[in-house]
């Protein structure tokens, strides 16, 4: 009778853990129902070639001259015409380029394959390399932005050399140790597919980093900003009081901190020699 018992508990546990990691891309990218088009005086909608025939879509707003470029990814809740819109208008208020880029499997770029952390490097590079090739932004003057999900894009993408400064809000260590978090009964580090594994890259970048978390975050805990905050070498780290998830960026000094934290790119570029490629 007891082995019976024990045998049903590991079928359920087995199965359990197949449903997870059947269905795990459902909950690392909860992808919002409908496509919006994004809209923004003085900003264009990019329809980029992308990656086996694939269209990347990316938000432009040109900077001024000599005036640094933010590259933002958005969270994995939403798409271009969200919050991505909100933030391009008050970095061109204060003259400031924005190229926001969208995920495969989201919003415009539903069609087609679904979200994956291989497919959205693959969208992001491509996006990266048109702003460099066709729109003349150098990566001296790139500065990387990654919101919760999009931490691990920007993160990628400074590892890759594509970017001279990098800032990550609400950013988490990897995926993996998320969902153990959520899930502490299951094996993570088996049934992950997308880690997105920040902790690890941390270490080998050496551009200057600026990490904004909140003490509330009830999705990503604020220790996973802390303990990034001392793997990476260069970081400015900034844990704000009673903040949570979503509402971190309703401070203006925050968005105020970013905005010099972009600027300074162009600062130091103009005193001193680009850093070689990682």
């Amino acid at each position: 009778m007891l082995l019976l018992v024990l045998a049903t508990l590991v079928i359920a546990y087995v199965g359990l853990c197949a449903l997870v990691f059947l269905n795990q891309r459902q909950l690392v990218f909860p992808v919002p129902p409908g496509a919006r088009e994004p809209a923004l005086p003085g900003a264009t909608l990019l329809r980029i070639p992308g990656p086996e025939g694939s269209t990347v879509y990316a938000l432009h707003v040109p900077a001024p001259d000599g005036a640094p470029t933010v590259v933002h990814f958005h969270g994995n809740g939403e798409q271009l015409a969200d919050g991505s819109t909100w933030l391009a208008q008050r970095f061109q208020e204060v003259g400031l380029g924005f190229y926001a880029v969208e995920y495969p499997g989201y919003g415009l770029a539903a069609a087609g394959q679904g979200p994956s952390e291989k497919g959205i490097y693959a969208a992001a590079e491509s996006a990266l390399a048109h702003l460099r090739g066709q729109l003349g932004v150098p990566r001296e003057r790139t500065v990387l932005q990654g919101q919760s999900l999009g931490s691990g894009v920007a993160v990628e993408m400074a590892k890759r050399g594509l970017g001279t400064r990098l800032v990550l809000i609400t950013p988490y260590t990897s995926i993996v140790e998320v969902g153990a978090r959520i899930f502490p009964w299951l094996p993570a580090r088996l049934l992950v597919r997308d880690p997105f594994d920040n902790a690890a890259k941390a270490p080998g970048l050496k551009l200057p980093v600026l990490i904004v978390h909140g003490t509330r975050d009830e999705v990503i805990p604020v220790d996973m900003g802390q303990r990034l905050g001392t793997l990476f070498p260069n970081a400015t780290t900034r844990i704000l009081e009673g903040k949570r998830h979503n509402d971190l960026l309703d401070r203006p000094a925050v968005l105020q901190e970013m905005m010099e934290f972009a600027r300074d790119a162009t600062r130091r570029a103009a005193i001193s020699p680009p850093e070689s490629r990682e």
